[in-house]
């Protein structure tokens, strides 16, 4: 993809706003679509901070980062998104709201545009049928922090043609990451290895086992793991790791992925994690 070419976001949480920022910082055009103008505000204020840290650091200079904010256009209209060359549905992992998004970007995608979705588990097939022509409709997954993963999951439907599925991987490629190409599948392949292993660390937790800290030190020592299964599963979300968990468990109907009880009971109290300040551990 070329670098006057427009990328089209629809969401504006941590993954959006992540997506957003890389593609920017790699001189691409981004429309940032959201409904809540507070969303706006806070993935720009988010924006601008994640670029303030890297400069800070030396990993961008002041006027790249200014440059990459430049190229945002922050935005609660979907009519904004027209002649977008790639559209990415960025939305919480929620089949309904997902399909309801895509619904609306396929009115407005140009005949050469391709429909992404940034979904962790569900279905690109069965999210495919929303869209007009699903040759060009793919999964386009981004690990959190977006800025920060250098692996992209760039996953076919049983319909995505091999020039979206190229097209889409030379477009994480020219953001400086690295993809993989996998068939759709539940969970794909990271979060269908990773998230069952964080799972089974919360039945380790609420069976009393080991306390937090120890179940982390243990898989950071004993596994060579950079972080512990519940310090990422704060990381990640702690309602994204259950919402994974169940996707699992319908789409494959194994009880192997019934979703531990002291993590639906911390999702059910608000204790998602980093975000919410509060998860498994305390963050202030």
């Amino acid at each position: 993809m070329a670098n006057n070419e427009l990328v089209g976001i629809v969401g504006t949480g941590t993954m959006g706003s992540g997506i957003a920022q890389v593609a920017a910082l790699n001189r691409k055009r981004v429309i940032a679509v959201d409904v809540q103008p507070q969303s706006l505000e806070r993935a720009k204020a988010s924006i601008t901070d994640s670029l303030s840290r890297m400069v800070k650091k030396g990993a961008v200079s002041d006027s790249d980062a200014k440059d990459a904010i430049g190229r945002i256009q922050f935005s609660t209209d979907y009519a904004d998104l027209a002649g977008a060359d790639l559209l990415i549905e960025a939305a919480t992992e929620a089949f309904e709201l997902k399909r309801s998004i895509l619904r609306k970007l396929a009115e407005i995608a140009g005949p050469e545009s391709i429909i992404a979705t940034n979904t962790s588990s569900l279905s690109v097939t069965l999210l495919a049928a929303d869209v007009p022509d699903p040759t060009r409709f793919i999964g386009i997954h981004f690990f959190n922090p977006v800025p920060l993963m250098p692996l992209v999951e760039v996953v076919r439907g049983v319909a995505t043609n091999d020039a979206t599925s190229a097209r889409a991987a030379s477009f994480v490629g020219e953001r400086g990451k690295t993809p993989i190409v996998v068939r759709n599948s539940p969970g794909f392949v990271v979060n269908r290895l990773l998230i069952p292993m964080i799972n089974e660390a919360f039945f380790l937790l609420g069976e009393g086992v080991a306390s937090a800290e120890e179940i982390d030190q243990g898989m950071k020592l004993g596994a060579n793991h950079p972080i512990g299964p519940l310090a990422l599963a704060d990381l990640i979300g702690l309602d994204v790791c259950l919402a994974v968990m169940d996707v699992l468990l319908k789409d494959f109907g194994d009880g192997k992925y019934r979703a531990a009880p002291a993590l639906r009971e911390l999702v059910a109290a608000g204790r998602l994690g980093k975000k919410a300040r509060r998860g498994v551990y305390l963050y202030e």
